[in-house]
């Protein structure tokens, strides 16, 4: 595995961290690994349906 640094708002990572505390999630890393997880998912889904054309991500909020 890789180490990747980023950067998230704190109210973020304090909701990550409150899944951690509820047994959701066993730590931080896997909970966004999970979270890269299921974007890479959906974006593989949705260019299936697509054939090429770019979507709008359910994921992306800017």
């Amino acid at each position: 595995m890789e180490r990747v640094t980023l950067r998230i708002p704190k109210q973020q990572i304090e909701e990550v961290e409150q899944m951690v505390e509820t047994g959701e999630f066993p730590n931080r890393s896997e909970a966004i690994r999970s979270a890269v997880r299921d974007m890479l998912n959906e974006q593989a889904e949705s260019g299936e349906r697509t054939r090429g054309e770019r979507s709008k991500r359910s994921w992306a909020k800017v």
